[in-house]
Formats: C-alpha cells, structure tokens, sequence
C-alpha cells in the first residue's frame, strides 16, 4: 500500500521535472536568433523539358550563391548552371530569371527596395553558351524582361523605357518624357503597385517585336511628403504622389512600341471612359492582339478588351459587373486558340471559366460553395486545369485537377492543412509544399495524374525537434456564432491550463477585405510571439469576422460602404461571448492588430469600452480619408459619395470613448499608412484629455523593421502586456 501512494507521488514529481525543464520562448529565439526559421526551396524552377528543376542556393559560409539543377525522379543535384564564384566582379545574386529557351538567365544583384514590390538593382545577362556575364546597365533599373525569343531586354530607368539588343549591345531609348513625380513609363505608380499588385506594366508580344505599355501621367495627384532624418545635420524630404481617396488619379494610357520602325503609338478602346483604372495587360497568342483590362473608378464595371496593334481596333469581349465592386485578379491564361481562362466571382465564390476568343462561355469549370483559391495552369495534352481551392474547409487548401469541360475532377494532395503546388512544365509531376498548425513545410514531390507521393524531398524535422524542448501550447481550432454567422477561430491557452482559473484574453486580427488568419498552416513568427503569451498565462485567440475572405463573395462584400462597423461589432461580439467563460477573466481583455487590424483595435477599445480593457494599435488607419483611392473607393466609393461610412467609424471622432490602456505605434516614414493617422489619434486623445502610450519609429516604413527595430517593437508591446493584462488591473 506504501509503495502504491509513493508511486503515483513520483510520476507526479518526474512530469512536474519534466515540465520544469521545458524552455521559454524569448523575443530573441523569434526576432534575432532564428531558433524556429525553417527550410525552404527559393526560387523554384520547372526546366522547359519537364524533367528537371531548378533553385537558388546560398552558401552563408562562401557567401555565395548558385543555380543548381535537379532531376525530379532521383531529385539529385546533376548540374549547376551558374556559380557567383565564377562570375568576376558578382559576390552573388538574390534571384534569377531564364529566357523562355532558357540559353540565358538574368541575375538579380545590389538589389533595394523602393516600395513594397518595387526594385532597383544591377542585373547581369548570363549566357550559357558562352558562359559569360553581361551587365544589362551601368546604372541601377527596374524589371529587365527577355524578349521570348531570348535576343532583346527591356527595362525601365528614370521613368523611361528602353530594349537592349543582347547580340549587337545595342540601347534603344523607346520613351523620353519621364520625369519623377510627373510621367512615368511601364511602371506603376505608388497606388497600382500597392494595390493592383503587380509594378511592370510593360509586355512582350509573342513575336518579340512590339511593346505594349502602360503610360501614367501624374502631374495632376496631390504630393504626400515625409521626413527622412537619418544621420545628416538635415533631414532630407521624401516626396512622392498618393491620391488619397477622393482625390485626382493617375491618367493612364496605353502604348504601343514597334521595335521594327522603333516608332511608338497610343492605342485606344472603341468606348469612352471618364477617370478609369488599366489594372492588367497582357498580349494574347494572336500576334497582334493586345488583352488590357478597364476598371472604372467605383470599380464595379470590368471590361476585357483585344486589341489589335496593327488594325487599331478593338473589341470588348468581356464584362463584369458587381453591385459592390469587381476584385482584380492575375487568372487570365490565353490557349493556343486564343480562348481563355478566368476566374470570377460572378456566381457567388470565386471559380474557373472557359471563354472562346470572342468572349462567349464557353463553359463555368468549377462550381459549388467553395472558393478557388489559385489557378496553376493548363496541360493542353489532357486538356486539364490545375488549381488550389478551399473545397476541403475555408482553413484549408488543397491541389485538385479538372478537365477543361469541367468533369473528372480529382483531388492530388492528402493531408489536411495547406498545400500549395508546383507544377513540372509539362504537368508530369508536382512539388508539393504543405503544413499544418501542427507540421512545418515540407516539400514532396508527387505526381500530376493522380497525386501520388514520388519522393520526399525536404522537411523541417529539425524544427520540430528543437521546438519539443520549448514549452508550446496547441492551437486550437473551432468556430464561433456571432451576430447570426458561424465564424472561423483559434484559440492557444497556456501549456499548463488549468479549467479551473482564470486567464487573461488577448485577441489578434486583421478583419480586412478577404483576408484571413484563422488558417491551419505552420507558424509564422505572430505565432511564436502567441505563444510566448501564454507561456506568461495569456490565452491568445483570433476570430475572423464578417468581410473576411474565402467564404463567399457575399461574407465577403457584407462590410461594403462600412469599413470597420461589423468587423468592430463581430470582435465586440465575440470578446463578450468568451468572457462568459469560466476561465476567462472578463476584467482582463485586450485586442491588438496591424495597419487595418490597428484601426480595428482601435475602434474595439472605444466602442467597445465596456469590454476591452487594453488595446495595441500598430500602423493603424485613423481615417479612410487618409488612405488611397483605388483601396479605400472599392469598399467605400468616394468621400464625397460616402461621409458618413467614413467619419462614422473614424476612431478620431470619438476619442473621449477611450477607458482603457492604449499603445499607439507607428513608422515615421510609412509611404502605405501615413504617420498622420497615428499624428492626428494623438491630438485627438490629447484634446480629450486622454492618458495613453505610443511610439514612433524614425525612418521605418509599414513594415517597422530593420536593424533591431522588430526586437524593440516586440518587447515594447510585451511589456505593455505584462503590465495591462498581466498584473493585477487596479484601475477603476
């Protein structure tokens, strides 16, 4: 009987030791030491003969980097096609991009950031044949691109455009009437790239000799101006164009270089339009025909337009219309007949759809309650699309492949969670990169039929293996009801949860238009911070609310004309509803989030006063007055239109709301969300005689990083918590 009540006393005292010995995550394990950075294939490349592929390897200790080849049967290394070792005067190269016969590649070097997509580099044409490097320039440009036959580059420099011949080296200047902050040839502007996502707006026709391109004329946006301080005795000032909602645009027009008569022409579409947007161009398999999307300004009206560049006329072969707006996507791929593939959302979610060269439907590919979530390509042999979709939950993502007339559909990956695929040329086969809440990416390679594993090619089983000598905490996914919608949630509670106390809540969201946190894929470093969180008894949990994405256009486009008011409402909702948990201590709430999340954890401390006790705002918009046109118009129109759906939920406007702990942060040199949101919550706060913290990074930009800015940031936020959440709350 002894020996039974020791016993039991022993393996207690051994899982109390082992729990003991579990380590803490630190700020440093996540922002400086890379304790959880996992492995990844960078830049990965099916060869054009389907049987190979290539990546871009580094070598920390050389510092140096290679493009080496591997076969996708034995997935052994059998070439490498360039070493910067080999290159004179090349330490190495960031990224790579082949000719379409893939005779040459061009290497991405001394590479900076201008915006958010946007890059200024020197690159070097490399030539296999003679194994020699080539600068393209003696001077930083943008987006060089190979002709497809693989003999001319085109490239932008100081709002210009030019074709380098690679045979004769050859600079053919092709515009002359860039200037800065005034024109700019095939390259967006701030708010395209920003919010069209994409900044060469320039292309190759298939013959290699036309240019079709994109012409922005500035003159007339307003000019946003920020300080630079940097080190000098004066700050410098950064001035660029931002039209804020409202406010004048961009004129846009579309171009035409024939590289034979090195002449240029604008080309127009047979119908009138007053203050549009060119978010897509794009040449089409007939040699002359041009494709270039029209978004009017309320963007809610689509039109497909061809081209003909030597005709001069036009056609609109497709038109979109939404009662709220139109999203811009990239899923428009031309066929050998000029028919083509698109993704819409015009029948409710986001699926595939094949038109014949003169815009007839031809036929709707995919069909049901579901989203698809990306279009991979075309196998013309099987006359089989690939794509990714949310078939299997809204939280995940799964391959599937479908014929073209929309039968015999299969599903190609297997585990639950998110798959994401990379297809061989000619569709024999597939990388598939997949994780899990509970799994780190791994890469397999699996077959295009049927989805079969190949062979395993990489994972991150060292991660997990040091992440099972930390303390960690599972996330825990499920759905809550809220304001007559089940919502997607997860929920992390602290290692040692014990049902039978209480915990502070800490909540985290972004809300924005389509977006998604609650996913069920690996962790990114917002995650290690969480878990961190409720190492110290935090519970963390995440609820994405009403305008969310990837449930269905109408989900989606609820918010529309009231950006912030439900998604406010539904985090209210949900705070409120968990408070009536047994172990969540209703005293102890807090919500924090970035940019639009930052807006939102604003709003949720003021409206919802009665519930949230503390709120951490990063990079928030203050107002949608602030914001650019092409974001803010397609979810609010215009303030002229709208007022009151932008003043009503303007946190500014009602400052005195404010009971709580606030942290306010925010980047001195943020080009996306301006400092003058945080500036002017500030002096709102201050003139309703609100107590509140915030800080101010010198020089940072929307992402506040660099240097140790994150580390700062973080522990900053951490100890805001320690003292808001976690210590005894005795304020009244």
């Amino acid at each position: 009987m002894l020996f039974k009540k020791i016993f039991p006393l022993f393996l207690l005292f051994i899982a109390l030791s082992t729990t003991a010995q579990k380590k803490q995550i630190t700020l440093e394990d996540i922002w400086s030491n890379g304790t959880f950075r996992t492995q990844r294939m960078e830049s990965l490349h099916s060869m054009k003969n389907g049987k190979q592929y290539s990546v871009l390897n580094f070598d920390i200790t050389m510092r140096s980097t290679s493009i080496d080849v591997y076969d996708y049967m034995t997935l052994e290394k059998i070439n490498t096609l360039v070493h910067s070792d080999s290159i004179n005067n090349i330490q190495n190269f960031s990224n790579y991009t082949f000719s379409e016969d893939e005779s040459k590649v061009i290497l991405t070097t001394e590479q900076e950031n201008v915006y958010r997509r946007s890059r200024l580099g020197i690159y070097y044409v490399y030539d296999f044949s003679t194994l020699k490097a080539e600068k393209i320039a003696d001077y930083k440009i943008q987006e060089p691109t190979f002709s497809p036959n693989g003999k001319y580059v085109a490239y932008a420099y100081n709002n210009n455009l030019y074709v380098k011949n690679l045979v004769t080296n050859e600079v053919i200047q092709i515009t002359f009437d860039g200037k800065k902050n005034e024109i700019i040839n095939g390259i967006t502007d701030w708010v395209y790239e920003e919010e069209f996502s994409f900044v060469r707006a320039f292309d190759w026709n298939k013959s290699s000799n036309k240019i079709a391109f994109i012409r922005f004329d500035e003159t007339d946006v307003p000019e946003f101006s920020m300080d630079v301080y940097g080190k000098e005795l004066y700050p410098e000032q950064h001035v660029f164009k931002y039209p804020k909602a409202g406010e004048a645009n961009a004129i846009v027009s579309l171009h035409v270089f024939n590289l034979k008569s090195k002449t240029t022409e604008e080309v127009k579409v047979d119908k009138a339009y007053n203050d549009f947007y060119i978010p897509r161009l794009k040449w089409t398999n007939q040699d002359d025909v041009l494709s270039a999307q029209i978004l009017n300004r309320h963007q809610n009206e689509l039109d497909l337009w061809f081209i003909n560049a030597e005709t001069k006329t036009s056609k609109n072969v497709l038109t979109e219309t939404d009662k709220a707006y139109v999203d811009i996507t990239f899923d428009l791929t031309f066929l050998e007949d000029n028919s083509f593939i698109w993704t819409s959302e015009k029948d409710g979610f986001n699926h595939i759809y094949h038109y014949s060269k003169t815009g007839k439907l031809i036929n709707q590919v995919t069909k049901g309650p579901w989203e698809v979530t990306r279009f991979y390509g075309f196998d013309k042999k099987k006359k089989r699309i690939y794509y990714q979709s949310v078939e299997n939950g809204s939280i995940n993502r799964d391959v599937y492949s479908i014929e073209i007339n929309g039968k015999g559909k299969k599903r190609l990956t297997e585990k639950e969670g998110t798959n994401n695929a990379s297809f061989s040329a000619d569709f024999t086969y597939f990388i598939n990169s997949f994780s899990s809440m509970e799994t780190p990416t791994e890469y397999t390679l699996n077959s295009a039929s049927n989805g079969k594993l190949v062979k395993k090619i990489k994972d991150n089983q060292t991660v997990l293996d040091r992440l099972s000598s930390f303390e960690f905490s599972k996330k825990e996914f499920s759905t809550i009801n809220i304001n007559g919608n089940s919502l997607n949630m997860w929920m992390i509670k602290p290692a040692n949860f014990n049902p039978e106390k209480q915990y502070p809540l800490f909540m985290y969201q972004y809300s924005g238009p389509g977006s998604q946190n609650v996913a069920n894929r690996w962790n990114g470093s917002n995650d290690y911070w969480h878990q961190m969180l409720a190492q110290q008894g935090i519970i963390v949990a995440c609820v994405d609310g009403r305008g969310t994405g990837f449930k269905g256009s109408e989900f989606k486009k609820t918010t529309y004309l009231n950006l912030v008011k439900y998604e406010t409402e539904d985090q209210i909702a949900v705070a409120k509803q968990l408070a009536e948990l047994p172990y969540i201590d209703a005293d102890r709430i807090g919500i924090w989030g970035w940019s639009f999340g930052g807006h939102m954890s604003t709003n949720c401390i003021l409206k919802g006063n009665d519930v949230f006790k503390m709120a951490i705002a990063v990079a928030p918009v203050t107002s949608w007055r602030f914001y650019d046109t092409v974001y803010t118009e397609r979810y609010m129109r215009t303030p002229q239109e709208n007022p009151s759906g932008y003043d009503d939920n303007s946190p500014f406007n009602y400052p005195e709301l404010l009971k709580g702990d606030y942290l306010l942060v925010h980047g001195s040199a943020d080009d996306n969300v301006h400092v003058q949101n945080t500036m002017r919550m500030v002096e709102a706060l201050v003139q309703a005689d609100k107590q509140f913290e915030w800080m101010i990074y010198p020089d940072r930009n929307h992402g506040i990083y660099g240097g140790n800015t994150r580390l700062h940031l973080y522990k900053k936020m951490t100890n805001f918590i320690q003292k808001t959440l976690i210590a005894i709350n005795n304020k009244d």
